[in-house]
């Protein structure tokens, strides 16, 4: 079933919200400065590429860097990555078939808003441990 859910998800919206990170990704990276929040921009992409089967998890040992890297990336690239899930999300949820979608996206928020401090792991991974 995720297979099925990745595939619907890479023709409706993945595709186009995995172009809006690497650019933002690409746009970061023009300066030494910038590196890390284009890195971060890239892990991103390739989550909304193919979300089903992946979540997000808390790092533990985050502390103050990830905070200053979240308030940066928030005013830099993350208002306006989350607003475009909130609008896919919106979008996707006005039909049935595509309320699933829509809460992916919805899912998605957190991590697009503030990345540093959170890690992309397999679902399985995630519970098992």
């Amino acid at each position: 079933m995720k297979t099925i859910l990745n595939i619907i998800w890479l023709v409706v919206s993945g595709f186009w919200l995995f172009l809006g990170y690497v650019f933002a990704g690409l746009l970061l990276c023009i300066t030494v400065i910038g590196i890390p929040f284009g890195v971060a921009s890239f892990r991103i992409a390739r989550y909304a590429l193919w979300p089903f089967g992946y979540t997000t998890v808390e790092r533990p040992d985050a502390g103050s860097p990830s905070f200053v890297g979240n308030v940066l990336w928030l005013v830099l690239a993350g208002w306006w990555l989350t607003l475009g899930h909130i609008f896919t999300g919106i979008a996707l949820c006005a039909t049935i078939i595509g309320i699933p979608l829509g809460i992916a996206n919805f899912k998605m928020i957190p991590v697009s808003l503030l990345p540093f401090g959170r890690d992309i792991v397999r679902t399985d991974e995630a519970f098992a441990g």
